[in-house]
C-alpha cells in the first residue's frame, strides 16, 4: 500500500471515530479528489431528495385516486404500500459486494440471528399496523387534509427521538413541535364539501383524523426504533444494513397484511372492484402497480437519506414534501383550499423551516469547531 493510500485510509478511520485528523494528513489527500467526492455526495443527496418528494406525492395522489374511483379494500391499499419491496433487490445485490473505505470499522461481534429476527419481526408488525391506519385515514379524509395531518409526524419524531435516541430539545425544535401540533389541531374542527367526495360523514372524518394522527405517531416511533436498533444491535450503519432492514421489515409487514386481506375476505372483492373501477380495468391495474412502485421510489430516497445523512433528516425532507400534496389535490381532485387549510399549511411549513434551521445551526457549529481545531493543530505540534 502506498503512503498516499495509507494517509487517506488513516483519515477515513479517524473521521469514522469522530476524531479530527492532523493537518499533515489532511494535506495528504488530493484536493481535487476531495472536491469530486463532495460533489458526488451532493448529487446523490439531491437525487434521494427528489425521490422522496416525487415518490411520496405521487403515491398519496394515486392512493386517493384508488379510493375515489371505486377502490374499497383497506387491506389492498395497505398491501400496495409495502409489497413493492422486491424492487429494492437489484440495489441490494449491487451494494452487497461494494466495500468502501467508509466501511472500515473496528472488529465487533455481529448480532445474533435471534436478535436480528426479533428486530425485523417487531418492526415489520408495527409497519403493517401503521400502513393500515394510513389507509383508513386516506379512505375517509380528503387528500389535502390527510397530508397536512401527516405533517405531525415530525413533532412525534422529536418526542420519540428525545426519549429513545438522546435528541436534545432546542428552542427551534420546541417551536417546530408547537407549530406542527397547532397545524394538525386546527384540522380537528375542519370539515368541507370535499369530504363528500370521500364518502365520509362527520363520524368517519373523525375516525380518519384519529387514524392518521395515530399512523403518524407510529411512523415516527418506527423511525426512532429503527435508529435505536442500528445503535444497539446492528453495527455499523452501512447502506447494505439499511437495505436489509427495509427489505426484511417489508417482508414481515407484507405477510401480516396478506393474512389480514385473507382473514377479512376482501380478497374476494378484488375482481369485482377491478371490473367496476370507474376508469376501467386496465387503469385499475396501472393504478395499483404505480402505487406500489411510487412507494418504493419514496423508500429508496428515504433509505438513501438515512444512510448518507440521518433518519431525522430523512423525516424532515418527507415532512417538507407534505404541503405539496394539498396543491396537487386542488388540481386533480378539486379539494377546497379554504382559510383553515391555508393556515395549517403555513404553520406546517413554518414548523419544518424551524426544525431545519436547528439542524443548519448544529451543522454550522460542528464545522466551525472542527475547522478551529484543524487550524490550532499546527500550533499545538509546534509547527
Amino acid at each position: 500500500m502506498s503512503k498516499a493510500q495509507e494517509a487517506e485510509l488513516s483519515i477515513t478511520d479517524q473521521e469514522s471515530k469522530g476524531g479530527i485528523p492532523h493537518q499533515s494528513a489532511i494535506t495528504a489527500r488530493p484536493l481535487s479528489s476531495s472536491r469530486a467526492r463532495e460533489l458526488k455526495w451532493w448529487i446523490q443527496i439531491t437525487i434521494f431528495i427528489v425521490f422522496v418528494l416525487a415518490g411520496q406525492s405521487a403515491a398519496m395522489i394515486l392512493g386517493r385516486l384508488y379510493f375515489a374511483k371505486g377502490g374499497k379494500s383497506i387491506w389492498m391499499a395497505t398491501l400496495l404500500q409495502i409489497v413493492g419491496f422486491p424492487a429494492l433487490l437489484p440495489m441490494y445485490y449491487c451494494f452487497r459486494k461494494k466495500t468502501t473505505r467508509n466501511d472500515v470499522v473496528l472488529p465487533s461481534n455481529p448480532p445474533s440471528a435471534a436478535k436480528l429476527v426479533s428486530v425485523y419481526v417487531s418492526l415489520g408488525i408495527l409497519v403493517a399496523v401503521e400502513c393500515v391506519l394510513y389507509s383508513i385515514g386516506l379512505l375517509y379524509l380528503p387528500v389535502s387534509t390527510y397530508s397536512l395531518i401527516c405533517a405531525s409526524q415530525l413533532a412525534f419524531n422529536g418526542v420519540f427521538s428525545f426519549y429513545l435516541n438522546g435528541q436534545k430539545f432546542t428552542p427551534y425544535i420546541l417551536n417546530s413541535l408547537v407549530l406542527l401540533t397547532i397545524s394538525s389541531t386546527l384540522l380537528v374542527f375542519h370539515t368541507d364539501s370535499s369530504s363528500n367526495s370521500t364518502g365520509g360523514s362527520g363520524g368517519k372524518y373523525g375516525v380518519g383524523f384519529v387514524c392518521t394522527v395515530a399512523a403518524s405517531a407510529l411512523f415516527s416511533l418506527v423511525l426512532s426504533l429503527t435508529q435505536l436498533a442500528f445503535q444497539r444491535v446492528i453495527k455499523p450503519q452501512t447502506f447494505k444494513a439499511v437495505l436489509d432492514m427495509i427489505i426484511y421489515q417489508s417482508l414481515v409487514a407484507s405477510c401480516v397484511t396478506v393474512v389480514g386481506l385473507l382473514a377479512s375476505g376482501q380478497w374476494r372483492t378484488i375482481r369485482t372492484e377491478m371490473a367496476e373501477f370507474e376508469l376501467g380495468s386496465v387503469s385499475y391495474l396501472m393504478t395499483v402497480i404505480w402505487i406500489a412502485l411510487t412507494w418504493q421510489i419514496y423508500a429508496i430516497g428515504a433509505v438513501g437519506l438515512i444512510a448518507e445523512v440521518s433518519s431525522l433528516f430523512s423525516n424532515a425532507v418527507s415532512t417538507f414534501g407534505l404541503p405539496i400534496i394539498p396543491v396537487l389535490a386542488v388540481i386533480f381532485f378539486h379539494d377546497n383550499m379554504d382559510g383553515i387549510k391555508v393556515v395549517a399549511m403555513v404553520l406546517a411549513m413554518w414548523g419544518f423551516v424551524s426544525y431545519g434551521y436547528h439542524h443548519y445551526l448544529a451543522d454550522y457549529k460542528t464545522k466551525k469547531k472542527t475547522q478551529s481545531a484543524i487550524d490550532d493543530a499546527p500550533k499545538a505540534s509546534g509547527v
